[in-house]
């Protein structure tokens, strides 16, 4: 069940970070992909901070974070159109 949820999250956080960052999403599987990578940073960041995420609200917050951040740093090498 964990792993459902993981993908839930996931899915969650990349239509989420997709939304702040460009204004809208990037469709369901490129969601997914920026949700889960944007988890794994998440958590490696929170653990520098010396944060905890407990709860899906608190994975969903910290992958979120974490997707954020990979857009911002993908978007830094694309190009200007």
């Amino acid at each position: 069940m964990g792993f459902i949820w993981s993908i839930i999250i996931g899915i969650l956080a990349g239509f989420i970070a997709g939304k702040i960052m460009r204004g809208r999403g990037f469709g369901l599987l490129i969601n997914l992909l920026v949700g889960i990578v944007g988890g794994l940073l998440g958590g490696w960041i929170f653990t520098l901070l010396g944060f905890d995420a407990n709860g899906i609200l608190g994975n969903l917050i910290m992958s979120t974070v974490g997707a954020i951040v990979l857009l911002w740093i993908v978007s830094l090498f694309k190009k200007k159109e």
